[in-house]
């Protein structure tokens, strides 16, 4: 209890009768082992209500605020609006005696007003909130710690005309620092309120990453100002752009809800899309696949259809590479900067004449490669950038870099194949790690696959797309991302994002493909999902996950159902671990 108390403000201390403080230490509610009458998603680290209670939420109700900070203030305006616009209705209303003081004001404290966005921020933060004197407190460190403080705030109330939980405390932080979504806007395009409502929902679910797969082998919807013809000849056309207006009203408006937008330019593969500009400079661009018919994979162009790879043989390369760079340095403000490096195919490159000298000459296709990164690596980081990769270019078995070119220092390194095998080796090898495992957070498998006239999609099968079967919120919720690690290697892990691939998405199905199972992801990265003997809490987290689903309904996500509403409303008669 000394540990929980320690983590109060002397400001919020002072807001707290002393009443509630001696039954405080009378008792705390584990959040791992009891279901609460109202409760946050994701489940706090620490929350404390000995005697739940509840208040009205006072008409004249304010959030104090008293900082000059731009994306504060939104976010506590949009708070205070979602309080009386809201007007959620629990599935299984709370019995809570409610107070006769209505809460007047909720109070920020907060340390330090000027600390950026950036990866590794302090989001903890603590709140309390009192029926005696209806005054409730918000004690962070950072504006974003105070953010995630208020989302906490406005899903402990419900009804029309509000009311809110009192007369507890919560002292709330993150497990990892990096919680994330991936999503593929190249394969098919997104319009911008898409990708805006999709951050609004992250921010509510306390993710604060929004990786951003700009472009692939299919499109390249970003204009940038040194090379426009980029996206005017690889894009789907001038209706399926983004402009830099659009890129700065996405990353302002997701500053707003504590969301970090990292952009991936996935080179020097995938890259078909750059060829309509400059086709000088992509190999075996736009040929079939698969040259020698479908039963000879070994000598395939690409892991799919729309081959090309950047040619790291020819200057023009690097100069189109360093504007689009620059550029985006310009847009995208934040650290990391995602440079892709997956799945190099060895056929493309070798297809190309120049590449045929150069092999022929006693080179090999991973020195192809290092002088590639050799080049856009130091370019990247002279741009004050930490460059992000798929593990591919560290441990593809035939294409690859030695670890000397993207040195630990200034690269992190994203997993997506083999599971914790590759995490282990990737920490093991000093680095910084993103995990993305497709067995677990990939979004898009188990829909099949999308190249036409295969046979093989016609069997009744779970396993007809690569990465099946469909991976469920309960397999996202529980996958342990540091199992098996020593305590230094896990350290290395610096969290978690789910992936939607977008062959088969597009904005029409990107809620329900997303939601609630990104909201999986987000638990298990905040606060875990173990209770505190270490044992799974995935039943546990059932009934909360069904009203924080249907919470987000009613706040205009087409998030998919997880179960009948009468489970819901049955208490434990759908479960079957006892």
């Amino acid at each position: 209890m000394a540990a929980i108390l320690s983590g109060i403000s002397s400001n919020t201390m002072a807001a707290m009768p002393k009443l509630f403080i001696v039954l405080v230490l009378q008792l705390t509610i584990s959040c791992n082992s009891e279901q609460l009458p109202i409760n946050v998603w994701p489940i706090p680290t620490s929350i404390s209500w000995p005697s739940p209670k509840a208040a009205t939420i006072s008409p004249a109700f304010q959030i104090s605020a008293p900082y000059h900070h731009m994306h504060l203030r939104t976010a506590v305006k949009r708070h205070e609006s979602l309080l009386f616009s809201e007007g959620y209705q629990p599935i299984v209303p709370p019995s809570l005696p409610i107070s006769p003081t209505p809460l007047l004001s909720l109070t920020l404290h907060i340390t330090d007003i000027l600390a950026p966005l950036h990866h590794g921020v302090d989001e903890s933060y603590s709140l309390t909130i009192s029926s005696s004197n209806g005054v409730a407190n918000l004690s962070s460190t950072t504006v974003w710690g105070a953010i995630r403080g208020l989302e906490s705030f406005s899903q402990l109330s419900w009804g029309s005309p509000p009311l809110i939980a009192t007369d507890l405390y919560i002292n709330d932080r993150p497990l990892f620092p990096h919680r994330g979504l991936m999503l593929d806007t190249s394969r098919n395009f997104y319009p911008v309120e898409d990708i805006m409502r999709t951050i609004a929902t992250m921010g509510a679910n306390k993710l604060n990453v929004f990786h951003w797969h700009i472009t692939d082998s299919q499109s390249f919807p970003l204009v940038l100002p040194s090379e426009p013809n980029l996206a005017a000849a690889g894009s789907y056309g001038p209706d399926m752009q983004y402009s830099p207006e659009d890129v700065k009203k996405i990353v302002d408006f997701a500053m707003s809800y504590g969301v970090r937008v990292v952009p991936e330019f996935d080179t020097p593969g995938h890259s078909l899309s750059w060829a309509g500009a400059f086709p000088e400079i992509v190999t075996c661009a736009n040929q079939f696949w698969l040259p020698n018919g479908p039963f000879d994979r070994a000598h395939r162009l690409g892991s799919g259809p729309g081959t090309g790879q950047l040619n790291p043989l020819h200057p023009r390369t690097y100069e189109v590479l360093h504007n689009v760079f620059s550029d985006s340095a310009s847009l995208f403000p934040d650290p990391f900067f995602h440079s892709g490096a997956d799945e190099l195919n060895p056929f493309c490159w070798s297809s190309d004449p120049s590449i045929q000298s150069f092999l022929s000459s006693g080179h090999n296709l991973s020195q192809l490669l290092q002088r590639f990164i050799s080049d856009t690596h130091p370019f990247l980081i002279s741009l004050n950038r930490t460059v992000v990769y798929w593990e591919d270019i560290l441990l593809d078995s035939t294409i690859q870099v030695p670890s000397s070119l993207i040195p630990p220092s200034t690269t992190i390194l994203q997993t997506w194949n083999n599971g914790i095998n590759n995490t282990k080796r990737l920490v093991a090898a000093g680095y910084r790690v993103i995990v993305s495992s497709a067995d677990f957070y990939y979004l898009d498998c188990g829909h099949g696959g999308f190249v036409g006239n295969y046979s093989a999609y016609d069997a009744i099968s779970e396993h007809t797309s690569w990465c099946g079967p469909f991976k469920t919120w309960e397999r996202i919720y529980d996958y342990d991302i540091v199992e098996g690690l020593r305590e230094k290697e896990k350290e290395l892990v610096i969290g978690g994002e789910v992936a939607l691939w977008s062959e088969q998405a597009d904005g029409t199905v990107l809620d329900g493909r997303v939601w609630p199972r990104e909201a999986a992801l987000a638990e298990a990265m905040w606060s875990g999902n173990r209770d505190e003997k270490g044992r799974r809490r995935t039943s546990m987290a059932t009934d909360r996950l069904m009203d924080w689903r249907y919470r987000m309904v009613g706040r205009g996500v087409r998030a998919e159902p997880i179960q009948p509403l009468w489970c819901r409303r049955n208490q434990g008669m759908c479960n079957i671990n006892f």
